[in-house]
């Protein structure tokens, strides 16, 4: 996945933040404790619903088309404590994932 590669949300896809529990998963983050496994963000399709942690909550809100992964790198690296190789990485992987899933397309 290229740093200047821009993707959006697909449109249509139902998704709910779980704000209570996004607020807890970053208090442990704070305190240095592993939140990746809370769910923070719910995606609804075809009746299923995925859970994503907080991670993966964050790179899905940044998914809008304005960013590319590069900017969505820079913008998350301050909130976790990860280096820029690994959540680039990460980032990439995830992302990956979501297309291949057709939650969210090139922008």
């Amino acid at each position: 996945m290229e740093l200047s590669e821009r993707y959006r949300r697909r449109p249509g896809l139902p998704w709910r933040e779980e704000q209570e529990a996004a607020r807890d998963a970053l208090a442990n983050l704070a305190a240095g404790r592993d939140a990746s496994g809370e769910g923070t963000l719910l995606v609804v399709e075809r009746g299923r619903i995925t859970e994503l942690n907080i991670l993966g909550g964050e790179i899905w809100k940044l998914c809008d088309g304005t960013r590319d992964v590069g900017a969505i790198v820079d913008e998350l690296l301050p909130r976790f404590e990860v280096e820029r190789d690994e959540l680039a990485r990460d980032i990439g992987e995830f992302l990956e994932d979501l297309v291949a899933r057709g939650w969210v397309v090139p922008a």
